[in-house]
């Protein structure tokens, strides 16, 4: 079945442009791609629900031919947030389920806990809950470590830095994680025409990926004297997801190991998860026909 591109006008200003296939009209599914990453990535999952589903994944604010505001603020969680509400709201105002993988992740937790009515499920791909990744980033050195990266992508030039030499800086966030290793199932996913992918997202600029974690205070203290972490207060109204939650995780990611998942019922009462050794953060890649049934499962249930 092909894939349908289209930019969607929202109420308040912002245009996504979007993959969708599926009859429109059907059960609406929406997905929700990572950094830095693009709509591209859940291209083999709409294809699969298509006939069931109108299936939707936009390119979020900031990545390809999505509006991208310069302000650092215009990338908060109610920004983030209201842009995802207005797209299902415009495709019948419910959605079966909402799939989000690492920063769609972020913002998919979000319109759970404070939008709830938009979704009548959740199925959350290696995406740390906003409650547990405090946490860890507080009180266990090795997510501060394994966050690390979050710093320099808050750097002033860091689009500038990362566009340099054919974005030699971006591919080595795949690279690292198994994209190019054999040892992991999904070895050697990151093909030419994969790449091409990539850089067609890419040369729309970087600034926008990067301001997520710009306007973000959960990552790394930035050196001694930074405290922003450890007066950080979350309200309760943004941690508490009531909506039946499905979560998928790939248990070698570098950057986000399982102790994430502990204690995560303590905010979401209403939740399942699968965990799956040897796959990494790029799960949505390496093993498209695992996601896709870990999906049916939570559709099902």
């Amino acid at each position: 079945m092909n894939i349908e591109t289209f930019d969607l006008a929202l109420p308040h200003g912002i245009t996504l442009s979007c993959r969708a296939a599926g009859t429109p009209g059907a059960p609406l599914l929406v997905f929700l791609h990572g950094f830095p990453e693009g709509a591209f990535v859940w291209d083999e999952l709409l294809t699969h629900f298509a006939p069931r589903y109108r299936c939707i994944a936009p390119n979020l604010r900031g990545y390809e031919r999505s509006s991208s505001p310069a302000e650092v603020e215009a990338y908060r969680p109610k920004h983030l947030v209201a842009d995802i509400a207005a797209l299902i709201a415009a495709q019948g105002g419910r959605a079966a389920a909402l799939v989000a993988h690492d920063w769609g992740g972020a913002v998919a937790w979000a319109l759970a806990a404070l939008q709830p009515q938009c979704i009548a499920r959740l199925v959350i791909v290696n995406s740390p809950h906003p409650g547990t990744f405090l946490r860890e980033l507080r009180d266990n050195p090795a997510q501060r470590a394994a966050s690390g990266y979050m710093n320099f992508l808050c750097r002033p030039d860091a689009e500038a830095l990362l566009a340099e030499n054919d974005f030699e800086r971006l591919w080595p966030f795949f690279e690292r994680m198994g994209a190019s290793d054999p040892v992991h199932p999904g070895g050697g996913w990151l093909t030419p025409s994969v790449r091409a992918q990539y850089r067609e997202v890419w040369r729309h600029g970087l600034a926008g990926g990067c301001n997520y974690y710009r306007a973000s205070p959960l990552r790394p203290p930035a050196g001694p004297d930074d405290e922003t972490l450890a007066a950080l207060e979350l309200p309760a109204s943004m941690l508490t997801v009531n909506v039946p939650t499905h979560v998928l995780w790939a248990e070698a990611d570098i950057a986000l190991p399982p102790a994430l998942l502990d204690g995560l019922d303590a905010f979401v009462p209403k939740l399942s998860i699968t965990r799956v050794p040897g796959a990494t953060h790029w799960i949505v890649h390496e093993q498209p026909a695992r996601v896709v049934a870990e999906i049916e499962r939570a559709l099902a249930a």
